[in-house]
């Protein structure tokens, strides 16, 4: 006779030595002894009898452990033993706990965090602690579904940061990524997110690229008052050698090779070239001669431009890019679009477009490519690196009409 919830709710233990058992029908029967109440099954499977345990009641009411039953006989007529089955389940719930979304992306950036520079690293950290954990991090990574990170993304570009949007889209893509090639998810969500979100739009850093306004502009920095000897002589240095603003503030006097006049800047600081070679600038007399001005002041330390509260650290990002703005720039030359200055006025000289963009290290789509094209047109970028030192000074002397130099022949 089946069973009732009134049977199963008020059901004694009479004391029986192996619990008393009251069937349902189906093989599933309701085990009562002095500890509680247990719902069993017995089966056959590959010739031997077996037992599933279904539950403990109340946690399991009466219909739900029919609907394990049942679930169980479905197993069996596919040829899969329900014992088995669940103890698989087991793992993967018990996994899923381990495998949070967090502990993954956590396990992902140490990871990372070998081969790129430390400012990279910690920023990717604040954007996951910031943004995403709160929403997926205590999510099974397997699990995740794309509307949860829709909606996560929405939040970021709805206070309007659509670039930071696009970045932690993939920030999560990467985390999946490597999910799935450690076996602990089988897709990736964030895919399904490209074009959800609309693109930022792109604000190139203003930049003067005619002789005219650059000549005004050397000259103002030159003989402005407001800003510390080793502030102008950072703006200054960073003008002659166009590297990018962190790379600038981040060197390192045995980065310098005087004889060669040569800055090697290590693979590890650079953006693009973190996992090819080291990045060579070559040093025209002008820059040359600032570094004797730079020992006086900074020759006590590691690093060309230390901040000056002594705490180990460098100058701010943000320290040329005040001094622009107190000179009367802050609309038309920024610290980065130094870079954008010296190739548009370069180019105008004819030296080859190929030579400027390794000067700038600016990343080949081709990494075949790229892993040759690094190393060269170094001769070229010698010379051009004098003409742009000789460039300079002509400009500061007052000459915005400098002839065409023989250098690019």
């Amino acid at each position: 006779m089946a069973l009732t919830d009134t049977f199963v709710r008020s059901v004694k233990y009479t004391g029986a030595h192996a619990g008393d058992k009251h069937t349902d029908g189906g093989a599933m029967y309701l085990l009562v002894n002095a500890a509680g109440k247990y719902w069993r099954m017995n089966y056959r499977f590959g010739g031997r009898r077996r037992t599933l345990a279904l539950g403990v009641y109340p946690q399991v009411s009466l219909a739900k452990a029919r609907a394990k039953r049942e679930r169980a006989r479905e197993l069996l007529a596919e040829g899969l033993d329900p014992n088995t089955v669940k103890k698989k389940e087991r793992a993967e719930q018990a996994a899923a706990g381990v495998n949070t979304f967090k502990s993954v992306a956590l396990e992902w950036h140490a990871m990372k965090e070998k081969a790129c520079a430390a400012n990279t690293s910690k920023k990717r950290l604040t954007q996951l602690e910031n943004h995403i954990f709160p929403v997926i991090g205590g999510r099974p990574v397997s699990d995740v579904q794309p509307p949860e990170i829709l909606a996560m993304l929405k939040g970021v570009a709805a206070n309007g940061t659509a670039y930071t949007a696009g970045r932690l889209r993939e920030i999560c893509g990467q985390v999946f990524r490597y999910s799935i090639q450690t076996g602990k998810a089988t897709y990736d969500p964030a895919a399904a997110m490209r074009g959800a979100i609309e693109k930022h739009s792109v604000n190139h850093r203003p930049a003067l690229t005619t002789r005219r306004e650059f000549g005004e502009f050397v000259r103002d920095l030159r003989d402005t008052t407001r800003a510390s000897p080793l502030t102008k002589l950072c703006a200054r240095f960073g003008l002659l050698t166009w590297t990018r603003p962190k790379e600038l503030r981040q060197a390192k006097w045995d980065q310098f090779d005087l004889e060669a006049a040569e800055w090697r800047i290590p693979a590890i600081e650079m953006k693009t070239g973190k996992h090819l070679q080291a990045h060579t600038v070559a040093l025209s007399s002008q820059a040359l001669a600032i570094l004797p001005q730079l020992r006086q002041l900074s020759g006590h330390t590691d690093r060309l431009f230390p901040s000056s509260g002594g705490s180990g650290g460098v100058i701010s990002e943000n320290t040329i890019n005040n001094l622009f703005r107190r000179i009367g720039y802050i609309d038309k030359q920024s610290h980065h679009g130094l870079r954008a200055s010296a190739r548009s006025l370069l180019s105008e000289r004819g030296w080859s477009t190929e030579a400027l963009e390794r000067q700038l290290d600016h990343k080949e789509a081709n990494k075949a490519v790229a892993a040759y094209a690094r190393s060269q047109h170094l001769d070229e970028r010698r010379r051009f690196m004098t003409d742009w030192g000789n460039l300079v000074a002509s400009l500061e002397d007052g000459d915005s009409l400098i002839p065409m130099s023989s250098l690019a022949a």
